[in-house]
């Protein structure tokens, strides 16, 4: 069934893989969705290790994804490991667009993953005292969550005592917006021109916010691992935090 795409791992729903419109209709697979589906696939074998050790103390593991857009990443979840070796589990998916939740929920009683999957319309903010959601949480994903979503993700993870936390981060424009700032205001000041450039007040701010993230979850006890999630010619926004 996979062998004409080395790609697709073995088990794979491949009507999943086309209603994500990762294969064509006929199965096929363009050089757009195979760089998509390596960057899932990767960051899948990041994750599936922390849900084998979360599983191996409950067999209701609940996982919140945060930002979850048309929800990639919870579909290949529940598809590789939670319809196999987890289906008491729970995935949710957090998400602002209405039509997105309502497209994955159309989409999970499609594909017969409704019992496993949940889409709840409400911003990263709002999920952290929102009753629809249980108290416990083993693993919080935020991938690719805009600017402040990320430090949403980890104060909902932190809230909620998580035991894994999983972040992309992207458009971390909040702490360069204050670097600009300061950069008009303090010119004669040595230290701003670290960040002088516009690109490199962009990625300085970048690289400040993530530094203090991981900052923040070791100061909770988190241990605390940063890599490449893919190859930088994929994607800028390429940090992993685990």
């Amino acid at each position: 069934m996979t062998a004409q795409h080395p790609e697709i791992l073995p088990g794979q729903s491949l009507e999943l893989l086309k209603q994500l419109h990762i294969l064509t209709r006929d199965g096929k697979l363009n050089q757009d969705s195979r760089r998509k589906l390596k960057q899932v696939h990767h960051l899948y074998q990041f994750i599936e290790p922390l849900l084998a050790e979360a599983l191996a103390e409950r067999p209701d593991i609940q996982l919140v994804d945060h930002g979850a857009g048309k929800s990639y990443l919870g579909f290949i979840l529940h598809d590789l490991f939670f319809r196999q070796h987890a289906p008491a589990g729970r995935i949710h998916g957090i998400e602002t667009r209405d039509e997105l939740v309502m497209s994955s929920r159309r989409l999970a009683d499609k594909l017969g993953f409704s019992a496993g999957m949940r889409f709840h319309n409400l911003s990263v903010a709002d999920s952290i005292s929102s009753d629809r959601l249980p108290e416990r949480i083993d693993i919080v994903t935020a991938l690719h969550a805009c600017n402040t979503a990320t430090d949403d993700a980890i104060r909902f993870a932190l809230n909620k005592g998580a035991r894994f936390i999983v972040l992309v981060p992207c458009c971390q424009a909040e702490v360069a917006a204050v670097l600009r700032k300061n950069k008009q205001h303090q010119l004669k000041n040595s230290l701003t021109e670290l960040w002088r450039h516009p690109i490199h007040t962009r990625e300085f701010g970048s690289h400040v916010t993530n530094v203090l993230r991981c900052l923040q979850l070791e100061s909770h006890g988190y241990q605390v691992n940063v890599t490449e999630l893919v190859g930088w010619e994929h994607s800028m926004k390429n940090e992993l935090i685990i």
